[in-house]
This record gives structure tokens, sequence and C-alpha cells, in this order.
């Protein structure tokens, strides 16, 4: 038995059964949708996914003609769902471990150009053959000022840009971002308020405050459940990298809050990693 949930708790399942693949997907369509720089689904037997609570919250967003993007509407995580005969489920919303290792990063061809892969999982250009399933185009997207970095949700109701250069990007393991981004972990990219600006939908995007957390509010577009950035009244703008159209020029610096891992998830790169936050962001 697996348990998951959103942020907020509205939204729980139970995967009674056997996990049959872990795979990273790094497709434009995830990066977006999970904010970061892919999303790692768990897929078991469509019949071994029950709901606990809140199903009937579940929004969905039409991505393609293949699928559609689950989540909460409240706060945004990526929910389960079911594809067919299988349940795909985003393992960063995963309470307990998960008995298998990655099966291996699918779109690898469309990975962010500021994330590098470097674990020894196969790679796929595509979907891996045995999916049987062709990709979809996506729309590319350009800054509207020359010069500038341009980010967007799924949908396109929400669109920014920011004068670079960006200050640092941080990738955060804690147990928030993971539900939150329903991924392994987040990637923040820092940037002074002043070089941020959004072009249209500041008005789509709804904010959830964690109760319990004196800060902690993720953002995300209310039509498809893309996290969004967030501008900060000290004066930062803090922008999930994931959703960035054009290549930021800045690259992962760190690993914060390791010692709150996801148990799935193996680093494997040399970057500096912190068990919390660091004595100082660098």
């Amino acid at each position: 038995m697996n348990e998951g949930s959103c942020l907020c708790g509205d939204i729980t399942w139970e995967i009674d059964g056997p996990i049959t693949a872990l795979v990273n997907c790094h497709c434009s369509m995830c990066r977006k949708v999970h904010g970061t720089a892919f999303g790692t689904y768990a897929v078991a037997a469509a019949g071994d996914l029950r709901w606990t609570s809140g199903e009937e919250r579940v929004a969905r967003y039409r991505s393609s003609p293949q699928g559609n993007r689950a989540f909460c509407p409240r706060c945004g995580s990526v929910v389960a769902d079911l594809i067919g005969d299988m349940a795909v489920v985003p393992a960063g919303n995963l309470s307990g471990e998960i008995d298998r290792t990655l099966d291996g990063h699918m779109f690898a061809g469309s990975k962010a150009p500021w994330h590098e892969i470097t674990d020894s999982a196969p790679q796929f250009e595509g979907y891996p053959p045995e999916y049987g399933m062709q990709p979809v185009a996506v729309e590319t997207r350009s800054a509207k000022t020359p010069g500038a970095v341009g980010g967007s949700c799924l949908c396109g109701a929400v669109a920014y840009e920011f004068d670079p250069p960006a200050e640092r990007m941080v990738l955060c393991h804690c147990s928030r971002c993971r539900r939150s981004r329903s991924a392994a972990h987040s990637a923040q990219i820092f940037v002074a308020a002043e070089r941020f600006r959004w072009l249209q939908g500041e008005d789509r995007i709804k904010r959830f405050k964690v109760p319990d957390a004196k800060y902690y509010s993720p953002s995300f577009c209310a039509e498809c459940g893309s996290i969004m950035p967030r501008v900060w009244e000290s004066g930062t703008a803090i922008i999930p990298a994931g959703s960035l159209d054009q290549d930021p020029g800045v690259r992962p610096g760190l690993h914060i809050f390791t010692g709150s891992k996801a148990p799935w998830h193996t680093i494997t790169d040399t970057l500096p990693q912190y068990e919390a936050l660091p004595p100082r962001v660098e």
C-alpha cells in the first residue's frame, strides 16, 4: 500500500498493488505543470488506484488529444489519474517508499537546457518504444522584449518575462516542495523584482498558503495548474525554472533540504548539498 495526497490534503488516494514503472519525464508540458526539470511518475494497474477523499474535486486540463493534466484546484498539486489501463501517479506526492529503481528518462531530447542528466538510467528521445505512443507537438513561445527571458503556463493564459542576469538557481528537496511540485524537487530561480514583469494573466493565478508555514504559498494557473512565479515584498521574484520558455543563463548551484529528500530519488550530480538551509545561499 502506498498513500498519496496533494499539498493541502483535500485529495488523497492509495495504490494497492505493485509499481510497474518509475520514469522521469522531461517533456516541456511536464516541466511547465511541475515547474521543475522533470516529473517523476509511478505507474500501476488502473484497478490498484483507490481514491480515499476528494475525487470529485480533481480539476483536469486537456493538454493534448492523448490525455489530461489532473491537479488540485485549491493548492495546485498534480494528482493521480488514469490513462487507459494504467494509474499514473506523481511520485512526489507519495508518502511511502517505492520498491523500484528508476526505469528511465522519457523525452530526454526535450530536456531543459539548464538541466543535466547525470545518472545511468536509460534515456529515450520521446516515449519508450513499449508505450506505443507518439509525441505531441508543443508551441514554442518567445519572450516579448528583446534580450529578456520569458515564461508561461501550459495553457498560455499566464505569461511573464525578466531581464537577465538571474541571481541563482536552487534545487529544494523539502517535503512541501515535493508535494507542491509533485516531483523529486523544486528548481527555483531568484531574480530582483525590478527585473521581473507580468505580461498577461496575473489575475488568473491562485495562491495557496500552507496553514502551518510562515511563508510557503505556491502559486499556480487556475486553468491548467502550472506552477507560476511569486513576487515577494522583500524585492525578489521566485520563478519556477520549469515554466521558462528560454534558457535563463543560470544553472543549478546547490541542493537544499536533502535531509528531507524523497527516498526513491538519488542525487547523482556534484553540486553542494545541505541537509537544511546553508549558512548563506550564494
